[in-house]
């Protein structure tokens, strides 16, 4: 088994998948935090909602979908000077987070519009004809029932950001991503290549896993 891995370091393996869990980790709960309010002022700007704006609807789709067409490669090199700006640095698992959550928030905000939308409509109404305020509307009807999606969008989102923290790895920002460049390409090394991919998709697997089980038990509550 030594024969096959011989330029395998399984502490610096070790190291670079927390450091890919730590920057999953807190890219993920700061992408929730600021793509869930996003997503639901899209909703509630929309057409026919009690916040119904053309206008501010427009704005914010508008920055969403400038954000979403921005290749992660080159949202991470753009957003150094802002990056150094707000954590001091731009390497490390610090110095990716903010990109990867400028990447994933707008992301998210969209699958959140779209779980909210998929709510019967004649829950909103019955919710509103009792003289619920938005925040109760939103509270107590729209995100109970979007639940489900929204936990769906949430595992989604959590995959995606997989993949962005192997692209950060370019840049500096250490994990599996900045292995698999750094020795699995280019050094040729390709047993660090095989198992850097080998532990991203055991990531992305049990992360699927946890959200599929997650969206059957909310869906049966």
């Amino acid at each position: 088994m030594n024969d096959w891995f011989v330029n395998i370091d399984w502490a610096d393996i070790g190291q670079a998948t927390l450091d890919t869990l730590a920057m999953l980790g807190g890219s993920l709960v700061l992408t929730v935090l600021l793509g869930l309010p996003l997503g639901i002022a899209l909703f509630l700007t929309g057409p026919g909602q009690v916040w119904e704006s053309r206008l501010g609807n427009g704005a914010l789709a508008l920055v969403v979908n400038l954000l979403r067409s921005v290749p992660f490669i080159i949202l991470l090199i753009v957003m150094i000077p802002l990056t150094v700006l707000l954590v001091g640095t731009s390497l490390g698992v610090v110095g990716a987070i903010p990109p990867l959550v400028v990447g994933a928030a707008p992301f998210f905000a969209r699958l959140v519009e779209t779980a909210l939308r998929e709510v019967d409509r004649n829950t909103v109404e019955a919710v509103q004809a009792m003289g619920a305020t938005t925040r109760d509307l939103v509270l107590r009807a729209l995100l109970p029932e979007a639940l489900p999606g929204i936990v769906a969008g949430i595992t989604v989102t959590a995959i995606a950001l997989v993949s962005f923290t192997a692209m950060a790895g370019a840049v500096g920002a250490g994990g599996l991503g900045d292995l698999a460049i750094r020795f699995g390409y280019q050094r040729f090394q390709t047993d660090v290549m095989l198992v850097t991919v080998v532990l991203l998709l055991v990531v992305v697997q049990l992360l699927q896993m946890a959200g599929d089980r997650l969206v059957r038990h909310f869906s049966h509550r």
